[in-house]
């Protein structure tokens, strides 16, 4: 039993090492450089995009979300040559103001990317769409209210409610 014991915790310092090393690397967007890195160094580097946007000059915007645990949403641009043209995170001050009255649904997606959580309210026919954002001092939510034809009706800003609710 002792020897099964040992073995165990060998095995969970390893894996505490491991994640430790892992951790190391701040990003995998670090990696890429605009001009220089491929579509090919962006797929190697973060996987499947959640969605892909393709631009009327051949460029296409790959969606990369952190929600719903993470306080990001990542958009990489790569450009009709095939090289890294823009790397935007979503979860901005700047983009927020661009969520106004009127957009629809599929318009909000492209500007911030998967929602943290969708929550519909049949009795006033409205959808909100939820992105944590922020950091971790500081965590947020920004929302926003679609009417029953999928049109903006509101949005804003507010301090993330999970953690009002433990007490941090």
């Amino acid at each position: 039993m002792r020897k099964l014991t040992s073995a165990w915790a060998a095995l969970a310092g390893a894996a505490v090492g491991l994640s430790a090393l892992v951790g190391c690397d701040a990003s995998p967007l670090a990696r890429l450089q605009v001009g220089v890195s491929t579509e090919a160094d962006v797929r190697r580097a973060l996987g499947e995009p959640a969605a892909v946007y393709d631009a009327p000059d051949g460029a296409r915007e790959f969606e990369y979300p952190r929600q719903p645990e993470g306080h990001e949403n990542w958009f990489v641009t790569v450009g009709a040559d095939g090289l890294v043209r823009a790397i935007r995170q979503a979860l901005v001050p700047a983009t927020f103001a661009r969520v106004v009255p009127g957009l629809d649904k599929a318009e909000v997606r492209r500007l911030l990317g998967r929602p943290a959580r969708t929550t519909f309210y049949a009795l006033k026919r409205e959808e909100v769409w939820d992105w944590r954002h922020g950091d971790a001092a500081t965590p947020m939510f920004f929302s926003v209210t679609f009417d029953a034809d999928g049109r903006v009706v509101a949005s804003g800003s507010g301090p993330d409610p999970r953690r009002e609710h433990v007490g941090l």
